[in-house]
């Protein structure tokens, strides 16, 4: 029923539009050509000002309504995000100055210079200087702007700092799964052919590289501590992926066969923010910045900042994905674990 009614309305406003076209069309007949197209001129300049002051209340008020909900008012949440905000800040100003010149000075020069029998318009074919003018700065200005975003994404894609904090996250449709490092601080091998959710090896995980047995693997929640750089390993299990961190201010592709790697440092922990937002239920999220399928509206997960301490007593509550796909090996439940478990290992593996 609404779809027939938009369509009426639309029709409608069609036989309006149409109508006042011909109503002109046979004013003008009687008035003379010549005198209606003066009349009409003068009409259309004044609706140029008039549409160039509404719609720059139009952007003033969108502004004040609506900047409030955008992330901009909390700050980035990571150190190098600021950097981010800082060029994404000048990028805005010099567009908006362009954007506020041009658009002012187009609906102005449409009402002041609209037609007039007391002044003759000027023609010239080409001008080089106004060419260069137009050419030259633009390119200038914005080879600036792509140098310096150039210089803060190769910081980030670039080596993590020494003793970061590494995390793997790998995505599928349509979830996160996330992958910490033991006390060894290496991430086990991983061999797609040995993916098998329902033998507990989700990531295909190689179980006879030693460095995977202390591995953590959870899936959707991602915990790190604050003020230590976080590098992300990236990877996915089936499609383009985006890994879409947006109050830290980055995104990186996680791509199929092709692991991608990113770092930041976050500044504040969740209950900051929480403090700092005055909403109680802000959680930092991870985002699919990619379209992904038909689920990828649910692809969602969430970052916990925290402090080193909640971030070693999280860890230390977290048994192992090893321990969780053999139970039996867990050295809580079983004496002579190092003989007994390489033993028994080794012969499933074959």
């Amino acid at each position: 029923m609404i779809e027939f009614l938009l369509i009426a309305i639309v029709v409608l406003i069609f036989l309006v539009i149409f109508q006042i076209s011909k109503s002109s069309e046979y004013v003008s007949i009687l008035k003379g050509e010549e005198k209606s197209r003066k009349q009409n001129n003068r009409i259309n300049g004044f609706f140029m000002i008039a549409f160039l002051i509404a719609g720059l209340i139009g952007i003033w008020y969108c502004n004040k309504l609506y900047y409030p909900k955008t992330l901009f008012p909390a700050g980035s949440a990571s150190a190098e995000g600021k950097n981010i905000d800082t060029m994404l800040w000048i990028t805005l100003g010099v567009t908006g100055a362009v954007f506020f010149a041009t658009q002012i000075l187009l609906f102005w020069f449409s009402f002041k210079y609209q037609q007039s029998d007391k002044r003759k318009s000027l023609y010239f074919t080409h001008s080089n200087k106004l060419e260069l003018i137009w050419t030259g700065i633009p390119a200038i200005v914005l080879t600036v702007l792509v140098v310096f975003g150039l210089k803060y994404w190769f910081k980030f894609t670039s080596d993590a700092p020494k003793g970061s904090q590494v995390v793997e996250i790998t995505g599928h449709q349509f979830g996160w799964e996330i992958r910490y490092p033991g006390a060894d601080g290496v991430l086990g091998r991983k061999n797609y052919k040995l993916t098998d959710a329902a033998k507990g090896n989700p990531l295909g995980v190689d179980w006879g590289d030693a460095a995977s047995h202390d591995d953590i693997h959870v899936a959707t929640t991602m915990h790190v501590v604050v003020n230590k750089p976080v590098k992300l390993v990236i990877n996915s299990q089936d499609v383009i992926h985006d890994v879409g961190l947006p109050q830290f201010r980055m995104k990186m592709d996680a791509v199929p066969g092709t692991p991608t790697t990113l770092w930041f440092t976050p500044i504040y922990t969740t209950a900051q923010m929480k403090e700092k937002t005055g909403n109680p239920d802000f959680v930092y999220e991870i985002a699919c910045d990619q379209l992904c399928g038909r689920g990828h509206y649910t692809m969602r997960g969430i970052i916990v900042v925290e402090t080193q301490e909640d971030f070693d007593a999280y860890m230390a509550s977290q048994k192992s994905e090893y321990y969780k796909a053999f139970p039996d090996l867990d050295p809580s439940k079983i004496a002579g674990h190092d003989s007994t478990a390489t033993k028994t290992v080794a012969q499933r593996l074959k």
